[in-house]
């Protein structure tokens, strides 16, 4: 799924550099909105399943502590109902606040180890999803950052090019030895450029 958002990103790339310049600038083109709107548009539909996937479960870290909170509490009423129905019998008093106790004492480490698990699991999956975002991010902003550095530099070449194009220009009307008004009105015109 990577390669078609590395395509899409060339594909926008590309686009961009076969777009017209506006009249009289060198930094602004003219872009068709419906055609880069298509682009951008498939660009966020390829977005990972996975980054979806980890942030729903980072949302839900909430209802998976309560989850287990509940569980645990669960497992503690339970405990407590034993121990009501242990003690209220006379002649096993001392057996049933042992078994009581014992039970109550496990539950809490049973409790404790589900929070302690779930607390652990939720915070994993959420660094995993962090470390997989960035990772996708960083990628792609190596791309953008390489092909960027490349427009640049053509764009750059093309300005040079065209420079020495029109000092050539100069020099050949120079030679002509036009005189007047007409190489006047040149002059203003590249002045004002």
């Amino acid at each position: 799924m990577s390669n078609r958002i590395e395509e899409i990103i060339d594909d926008i790339e590309e686009y961009i550099d076969t777009c017209k310049y506006q009249p009289l600038s060198n930094s602004k083109i003219i872009v068709n909105k419906e055609e880069i709107d298509e682009l951008i548009a498939e660009l966020r539909m390829r977005v990972p399943d996975e980054i979806k996937k980890y942030q729903k479960i980072v949302n839900q870290q909430d209802a998976i502590l309560k989850d287990a909170q509940l569980q645990a509490q669960n497992m503690i009423n339970d405990a407590q109902s034993q121990i009501d129905v242990l003690i209220s019998d006379h002649e096993v008093m001392q057996r049933a606040y042992q078994k009581a106790n014992e039970v109550v004492e496990e539950a809490r480490g049973q409790a404790e180890g589900i929070l302690n698990d779930a607390y652990a699991d939720a915070s994993a999956i959420r660094e995993g999803a962090i470390q997989y975002t960035d990772s996708l991010l960083q990628e792609i902003q190596g791309i953008i950052s390489t092909h960027a550095s490349e427009s640049r530099t053509r764009l750059d070449q093309m300005f040079s090019s065209l420079e020495s194009i029109y000092n050539e220009c100069s020099e050949n009307r120079s030679k002509l030895g036009v005189t007047g008004a007409a190489a006047d009105t040149d002059e203003t015109e590249r002045t004002d450029a």
